[in-house]
């Protein structure tokens, strides 16, 4: 058996049995993947999957720990090649970042330039995508460290640790109504066209779950995925918005109204993501503790090695 083998019946998995979408994403043939799965499961004396046919059906009971176990190879793989970088290239290399577009423009930019000031030969390849497919990123080993507020926690893959609390404001324009109120309610809110946040995106739950609670139904006038996109339509006069308060710090323009509703939909919590039982380099330790003064190096190696799940922020 060799780790050709083991990537082509994990990529099979992966690619939901898919032996074509498996081939082109491994860069060789069809046939070729499903000659060497074959070859393994003589090896083994069992089969990983069940077919129909030529095609593959199903994952077997043996398949699955069989599975389990290529995981954990390709893992401890992957670490070793990191281990290697970490003292053969001295603390120079690519840090690769999962995030969403809020995380990426208005928190990393100051983590990011002062991860260079300390690390000068360190590239950062940044990737900006759902909160979903930034925890399939850091699983898949595309990302050493993904960032969202959404879905990390709940991939048992992957060790999380809570980074910062926010909440969300409130935009109008100068002259709205709602501009002069004092404090402002969820009926104020229900009764005016919205522009916020698509459902899986930077809170939208909570924004949801708030309006649900009190029986209430919003109107939705505009989502998006990104807090200058929010912003743009409220300056149109589209409706008023709901982005997170970190889009309105040091906000160039200045000529929106902002009013804090955490007390309307409660505190959010961006956090960390590490692939469980990954080894991470100097670089990528540093760069947790940039974000926030609550990582540590420490923290994050006792969490890595199973002796924390979480912590109070």
């Amino acid at each position: 058996m060799n780790l050709h083998q083991f990537r082509f019946v994990q990529e099979a998995a992966r690619r939901n049995l898919n032996l074509t979408e498996a081939a082109k994403a491994l860069h060789t043939s069809q046939p070729g993947v499903s000659k060497a799965i074959i070859e393994l499961e003589e090896e083994l004396g069992i089969d990983i999957f069940a077919r129909h046919g030529k095609r593959l059906k199903r994952i077997t009971e043996p398949g699955q720990h069989v599975l389990r176990s290529i995981e954990v190879i390709m893992r401890e793989v992957g670490n070793l090649k990191r281990i290697g970088e970490q003292f053969s290239a001295q603390d120079s290399g690519t840090l690769s970042i999962a995030t969403t577009h809020t995380q990426a423009r208005y928190v990393l930019p100051v983590p990011v330039a002062r991860l260079r000031e300390a690390y000068p030969k360190v590239n950062i390849s940044l990737h900006q995508t759902t909160p979903d497919q930034v925890a399939r990123m850091v699983i898949d080993e595309v990302a050493e460290i993904g960032m969202a507020t959404e879905s990390l926690a709940d991939y048992p893959e992957l060790v999380t640790l809570p980074c910062y609390e926010w909440e969300h404001v409130l935009v109008l324009p100068p002259n709205h109504p709602l501009a002069q109120k004092e404090r402002i309610g969820l009926e104020d809110i229900a009764q005016e066209p919205l522009i916020t946040y698509h459902p899986t995106f930077t809170g939208r739950g909570k924004i949801d779950h708030a309006f649900l609670n009190r029986r209430l139904q919003p109107r939705i006038a505009l989502e998006a995925i990104d807090s200058d996109v929010i912003k743009t339509y409220v300056r149109l006069g589209l409706g008023i918005g709901i982005v997170a308060e970190m889009a309105m710090r040091d906000d160039p323009v200045g000529d929106l109204v902002v009013r804090p509703v955490g007390h309307l939909f409660g505190q959010s919590v961006a956090r960390v993501a590490f692939k469980r039982g990954a080894y991470l380099r100097n670089f990528v330790y540093k760069f947790a503790e940039l974000l926030s003064d609550r990582l540590s190096r420490e923290l994050i190696a006792r969490a890595m090695s199973g002796h924390v799940n979480d912590y109070e922020l």
